[in-house]
């Protein structure tokens, strides 16, 4: 029997049964996988590399071809979903988690020369850093900056964005570094803002109570045309952005601290939103250092309507602080009301947690590429199907699914993220479903 070695988890699995492909065998054996798409060869997300057994795989059929002299890959690299497995091999997964994806954008950049694309661009810095530096041992100051660089660049990631740089106690995010719909770009882009905001207001609750400090920040965004490319040394090239946007975007931040704001967009990011998006506050025209036109600027205050996507990714870093905990509150949560549901459970339920949490983290993060998530959520239905997962089970986990959101986020839950599970959970069971038909 053909055996698949695994690289970095130390599992070896022995194929007793014929696959289709390699990401069905990660999928049948409960490993964490990465498949937007669902495995359809459009996301990239499962790609591997060979470690050993090239010859005991399929060769690439024309798409992965394709796919490998666009992002520049070398032979070792293949897609899982598109890659079957005659005799032995050793492989290694190369993302490991939904918040990597986003960089993928850049492999679609030219290699030598870059090229002007539409972006926003995203300015978020800390207020009263050096003040704040003086209070701390740098011990703790270097946990409270991780801290606060993790729930920030959580944001960006969800929403289709890459980080591009941390400057001192300042972060960058792009959006449309990979292309797409102007509208679909500031939207991202102002979600991500204002989940920001949303991370910073329940990080100065809950975790910096003890510290006795509060982080404050300042958001400026902005939307413009960028030269975006690998610059440096032939042998050391770094990914680089340049034009007068990037300018822009941090003067427009730095107005927050003479407006006492801490959201503020340009007229021309504004404009390319989608029509009676935001909530406006103040409105006001400045003159930015550098410049010599007025910029006129807007603060965000909110969404102008519910957005559900805002809720949930808000929540998500909270409901999965304990993954083990949450995936074992569900299952026990699910076998006491449906006890006949458990029989479709017979291997390791650690490992079936842990599939479960890594599933939803991925769904979330997935919502930001909703061209993904549909076949994603298509190919999901079906292999519950192939599980005995009954269309009649739905309601069952969809009401276990949010009293173990309830009770996991505890005094952070409200009717916003009850509203926001609800409509996330139905849209995730509604498309699953659609295989059933």
């Amino acid at each position: 029997m053909p055996k698949l070695k695994y690289v970095g988890i130390n599992r070896e699995i022995t194929l007793h049964e014929d696959f289709g492909n390699i990401l069905e065998v990660s999928i049948a054996n409960k490993i964490p996988h990465l498949h937007e798409c669902g495995g359809n060869g459009r996301c990239t997300t499962c790609r591997i590399r060979v470690i050993d057994g090239m010859q005991h795989l399929s060769p690439p059929d024309q798409w992965e071809q394709k796919v490998s002299r666009i992002r520049n890959w070398d032979p070792s690299i293949r897609l899982a979903c598109q890659t079957k497995i005659h005799g032995d091999a050793t492989i290694q997964r190369l993302l490991w988690t939904s918040a990597e994806i986003s960089k993928l954008q850049l492999e679609t950049l030219p290699e030598d020369v870059g090229e002007e694309r539409s972006l926003a661009i995203l300015f978020c810095d800390m207020r009263d850093f050096t003040s704040i530096a003086s209070q701390h041992t740098n011990f703790d100051l270097a946990h409270m900056l991780n801290r606060f660089f993790t729930i920030l660049g959580d944001p960006i990631l969800m929403n289709d964005g890459i980080i591009y740089q941390y400057a001192g106690d300042e972060i960058i995010g792009l959006f449309g570094t990979g292309g797409g719909d102007t509208h679909k770009i500031c939207l991202d882009a102002l979600r991500a803002g204002l989940g920001m905001l949303y991370a910073v207001e329940r990080l100065n609750k809950m975790e910096l109570k003890d510290f006795s400090t509060i982080f404050q920040v300042g958001i400026g965004i902005h939307f413009g045309h960028a030269f975006v490319g690998n610059l440096g040394h032939p042998k050391h090239k770094q990914f680089t952005v340049l034009g007068d946007p990037v300018n822009v975007a941090s003067r427009i931040q730095n107005q927050n601290k003479v407006l006492g704001t801490q959201l503020l967009v340009s007229k021309v990011f504004m404009d390319n939103l989608p029509e009676k998006t935001a909530k406006v506050g103040k409105k006001t025209k400045v003159s930015l250092k550098g410049k010599q036109e007025e910029f006129e600027l807007f603060e965000i205050k909110g969404f102008a309507h519910f957005d559900t996507n805002l809720e949930v990714q808000a929540s998500l870093d909270l409901l999965l602080k304990n993954e083990d905990r949450f995936a074992q509150r569900f299952y026990d949560k699910l076998f006491i009301k449906a006890p006949s549901v458990q029989q479709l459970f017979k291997k390791n339920m650690l490992e079936q947690g842990r599939m479960l949490t890594h599933m939803l983290s991925g769904i979330i993060y997935s919502l930001s590429r909703p061209e993904h998530l549909k076949m994603g959520l298509h190919k999901l239905g079906k292999q519950h199907i192939r599980y005995g997962v009954k269309k009649e089970y739905y309601p069952i986990l969809k009401e276990v699914m949010l009293e173990s959101i309830k009770e996991e986020l505890g005094d952070a839950h409200n009717e916003n993220v009850q509203k926001a599970w609800e409509n996330a959970i139905d849209m995730v069971t509604g498309l699953m479903k659609e295989s059933y038909d």
